[in-house]
């Protein structure tokens, strides 16, 4: 299991200098990142929504009261001979509750204890007190046709928890990868800057000799042209070469956090790449145990099942309401429990349509072919998943073979332009041939670190895929729970 935690010792910070290797980026970015925390953030809303859902199953225990209640007005009143009048009331009310609810997910009902206590007193002429006590009463609720939503939930909730907690450890592994792609673009600006100084070097030493060898009569005048416009571009493209890498190093700066740190990054690409082969059937086991897609699938297989299920409860309704308690009322407190009289209370409700012109079925149809669309789309995102992680294996197994030869044909170009800049000092090649070399010398040394950069990214985009380090074989793991409490 390989925790998400930062590691230190990666880097080394001389003077004014930040000596920054791959791998440091990479800790750097997981913890300091707008990204990570973008993701971290999101993990905890996935965190306390199943908390909710965990809570919801619980026993809910709850007090009201009503502490006190005043009133004093004008009240219709139906006397004896059938007509009305108004009578002045004036009462103080006190009352009180305390109930404990639990949902019963097995059958999607809810079964409730009460226990209550009420004080009247009727103010004014000839004042008194009332009490009645509830020691007890016992209330269930069930719905009979009713999808049982409780227990969809059970179903449903951990796969979706589960399924953010893939979700987060894939984005740490993208924010790797976009760690990678500004660790290797200064690495780039970095060696083009290198190459711009070196070529402005170069060609001015060879205006020099152009110069020189005009004074002699052994070249034309338009090779001396040429060159003098060699040094020209030389130095618009080191002007070009330092903003880019100005502008590299401050994203580079900002992604990892250490914009305020004010040293320069100095970027160490890996000596040493891990030859990894990677076989696909065991990258598609891998994603399949480890990645949300599959999470993400059977979620989204289950919320649709729910949904026709739900229609189809709906079609018809039955309620079943009881309750048995004990109630006792007096003029004082004491003799509200005694003596105590027994509550019954069962009522059975039905809902059913007898004409809604195919309005609920319609629902149903509805719903069933909503999840014939889902489980249609999940198929083909399953056969895109698949091919998509092939196609992404074989990419990153040929690019180890792509590096290899990209750092041959960096060497080569390199010594095939310092040849001819020697043979161009003997007069025995022309300035297009010189120029030709120097391109093709600098066109294949980034082609050597953009293929760097291709075996990393590949890499770990595989990993966020998979969840898995095939360098160490273990899996990608994280300490949730410290990462949510923020310990």
């Amino acid at each position: 299991m390989i925790v998400l935690t930062l590691l230190p010792g990666l880097f080394v910070a001389r003077a004014d200098k930040l000596v920054m290797t791959l791998d440091r980026a990479i800790a750097l970015a997981r913890v300091n990142s707008v990204d990570a925390a973008v993701a971290l953030n999101e993990l905890r809303a996935s965190y306390w929504q199943y908390r909710s859902y965990r809570a919801d199953l619980l026993p809910e225990v709850n007090f009201n009261a009503t502490m006190p209640s005043y009133s004093k007005r004008y009240s219709s009143y139906l006397q004896s001979d059938g007509s009305y009048t108004f009578v002045r009331t004036s009462n103080l009310g006190l009352a009180g509750t305390l109930s404990m609810t639990q949902k019963l997910w097995f059958t999607g009902g809810t079964v409730s204890l009460q226990s209550s206590f009420d004080m009247m007193r009727q103010l004014g002429r000839g004042a008194y007190s009332r009490y009645m006590a509830v020691p007890a009463v016992l209330t269930l609720n069930q719905p009979v046709f009713a999808a049982n939503s409780v227990k969809w939930n059970r179903r449903i909730e951990p796969v979706r928890y589960r399924e953010a907690k893939a979700q987060f450890l894939s984005q740490t592994e993208t924010v790797a990868m976009s760690a990678i792609s500004h660790f290797f673009d200064l690495v780039l600006a970095d060696e083009n800057l290198k190459i711009a100084r070196q070529n402005l070097a170069n060609d001015e030493k060879l205006y020099e000799v152009a110069l020189a060898k005009r004074s002699m009569g052994t070249i034309s005048e338009n090779d001396v042209l040429q060159m003098h416009l060699n040094v020209l571009n030389s130095r618009s493209t080191l002007t070009d070469a330092e903003t880019n890498r100005t502008n590299c190093h401050f994203r580079l700066a900002t992604f990892l956090g250490l914009e305020d740190d004010g040293a320069e990054i100095v970027p160490v690409v890996p000596e040493r790449l891990p030859h990894i082969d990677l076989i696909y059937d065991r990258v598609l086991v891998k994603a399949l145990e480890n990645n949300r897609f599959a999470y993400n699938q059977r979620r989204r297989q289950l919320e649709a099942d729910y949904s026709v299920a739900s229609a189809k409860g709906n079609m018809r309704s039955i309620n079943v309401y009881a309750q048995v308690g004990l109630t006792g009322t007096g003029d004082h407190p004491s003799m509200a429990y005694s003596p105590l009289r027994d509550n019954q209370v069962v009522e059975v409700g039905v809902s059913i349509p007898l004409i809604d012109w195919g309005k609920r079925r319609g629902r149903v149809k509805v719903a069933e072919s909503n999840r014939r669309v889902v489980e249609n789309t999940l198929r083909q995102e399953a056969a895109n998943f698949r091919q998509n992680l092939f196609v992404l294996v074989e990419r990153f197994n040929n690019q180890q073979r792509q590096v290899e030869i990209a750092a041959m044909a960096d060497t080569i170009a390199d010594r095939r332009y310092q040849t001819n800049v020697e043979t161009f000092m003997i007069g025995r090649i022309s300035t297009l041939d010189l120029n030709d070399s120097q391109t093709s010398r600098d066109a294949q040394h980034s082609a050597y670190y953009y293929s760097l950069f291709n075996y990393w990214y590949y890499y770990y985009q595989i990993r966020s895929l998979a969840l898995w380090d095939f360098v160490t074989d273990t899996s990608i793991d994280a300490d949730f729970e410290k990462l949510i409490r923020g310990k």
